[in-house]
């Protein structure tokens, strides 16, 4: 990857993982958003789709409020199709897979700690926030919207140095064979976790009575469409 990429990249996934919460908040931290952009950056569509969709199906069920601990799976995927892009085949998607994992996991741990900070700060800020100073406000959220722009560019530079660093050592490492296994295994665990989520937001009674018919009559329309 070029220099000019890279740099792209690294805005593109620090804006996704500030969208999550901070803002603009119009979804682009959406796996499936954040991983067709970093494709079309890339060139590599087809990389950027087929992750988007993997980590799309991982976050299905996360809905970020509150206190809540999640992974945070928008910069991952920009991660993830960086690291399948210098990874050929079927390689390719097992090895974003796994990158994009840890990195999620990361900048889930990363959003903890700056909710802790950000507490500690607004509470130091308590006297002045009650006098009414309006300049104390503006200034706490401009302080908080630029710590977490500083915590996604990080997260994302850091995925963009196991993206450049690991395929070249691990693409002579596995054989063919191991990389459909990695590749399955993702895939797997991405149908897993979306099935789950479906369920547990479906529930039992009429909806999953109402779910089957749909899930049903779209099989129906798509081999019709096929």
């Amino acid at each position: 990857m070029s220099l000019a990429v890279l740099i792209a990249l690294l805005g593109w996934g620090t804006l996704v993982g500030v969208d999550l919460v901070s803002l603009p908040q119009m979804m682009i931290a959406r796996p499936l958003v954040a991983g067709t952009v970093a494709g079309a950056i890339l060139g590599d569509l087809d990389a950027g789709l087929k992750l988007g969709v993997i980590f799309e199906l991982l976050q299905y069920d996360i809905l970020p409020v509150g206190a809540v601990r999640y992974p945070e799976y928008g910069p991952a995927t920009v991660v993830a199709v960086a690291t399948a892009h210098g990874a050929a085949g079927a390689l390719g998607l097992g090895l974003g897979a796994v990158v994009g994992l840890v990195i999620g996991l990361l900048g889930g741990i990363t959003m903890h700690l700056l909710r802790r900070i950000n507490s500690r700060i607004v509470s130091a800020s308590s006297a002045a926030l009650e006098s009414g100073d309006p300049r104390v406000l503006v200034r706490l959220h401009v302080g908080g919207l630029l710590r977490d722009f500083l915590r996604a560019a990080v997260v994302t530079a850091l995925g963009l140095g196991f993206a450049v660093l690991v395929p070249p050592h691990v693409t002579f490492v596995l054989t063919p064979r191991g990389a459909i296994v990695v590749a399955g295994a993702a895939v797997a665990a991405a149908l897993a976790a979306g099935t789950a989520g479906t369920f547990r937001l479906v529930g039992r009674g009429p909806n999953l009575a109402w779910f089957a018919a749909g899930l049903g009559g779209g099989v129906v329309v798509a081999a019709w469409l096929w």
